[in-house]
């Protein structure tokens, strides 16, 4: 049998890694998917981006473990981009994906976990990133070829932010959120946003060229606002801090 351990270098599946090593079990392969935003930029976070590639992969390949990073063809601009063919839509570009129906994950995302998969075969044991106190989800592994290793050694998810850092391989992107995700995910917290607002403003452009394009299925980015709005606020936030710095 072959292990292989799904990767998202956030604090679960690298504690995971992390566990398979000092416990000798056996583990061949590292695998994770990157989604694109553009051919070129990735859909990442960029200190979680720089992360994977100059701390967490290189020092799981001296471990002598393999990884594998997998990408789809299509990327968060070319779903964006397509124009929708029938129906009352037919003709406008689909625009921003719909929050807990994420076509950017059905497209960008499964596919190549889905080709990988095949191309392994059915003899592959599976780790996944599931704590000790995540029950639900751990009641989904039964009966199938999947392991959690955070379960076996008795880990609950608050744990595994120490055996991260104990090896130096907790991400930065927890010093202003407790999820991952896409920088332009619709589920993003004020947090993770404002992150992107002030360090990042030339992905924040993009988004807001986005936003100006004619011809959209919809044009909020998340359940209730648009991306302008979400801009507004935030340029609001700062005029008004600029006005109480001066009256002090």
């Amino acid at each position: 049998m072959k292990h292989v351990a799904a990767c998202s270098f956030g604090k679960d599946s690298i504690a995971t890694v992390i566990l398979a090593r000092e416990h000798n079990e056996p583990l061949d392969e590292v695998i994770y998917c990157e989604v694109m935003f553009d051919e070129e930029i990735s859909g990442e976070v960029p200190e979680h981006r720089q992360f994977i590639y100059e701390v967490a992969k290189p020092l799981f390949e001296s471990w002598g473990i393999k990884v594998t990073i997998l990408r789809s063809e299509k990327t968060y601009i070319s779903n964006f981009m397509h124009v929708i063919k029938k129906g009352k839509q037919a003709g406008k570009i689909r625009a921003f994906p719909l929050c807990g129906r994420c076509t950017i994950q059905r497209d960008c995302k499964l596919p190549p976990i889905e080709r990988c998969k095949r191309e392994l075969g059915d003899d592959v044991i599976q780790y996944l990133g599931i704590a000790k106190d995540e029950q639900e989800r751990l009641l989904r592994l039964e009966g199938k070829q999947k392991i959690s290793l955070l379960e076996k050694y008795g880990i609950e998810e608050s744990e595994t932010f120490d055996i991260c850092r104990e090896y130096g391989l907790l991400s930065p992107i927890y010093e202003f959120t407790d999820r991952g995700g896409c920088w332009f995910c619709p589920n993003a917290r004020k947090r993770e946003l404002r992150h992107l607002f002030d360090h990042h403003k030339d992905l924040w452009q993009k988004m807001l060229e986005l936003q100006a394009l004619p011809n959209k299925v919809t044009e909020r980015f998340d359940r209730k606002r648009t991306f302008a709005e979400i801009d507004e606020e935030f340029r609001a936030d700062d005029a008004q801090i600029t006005i109480f710095d001066l009256m002090e």
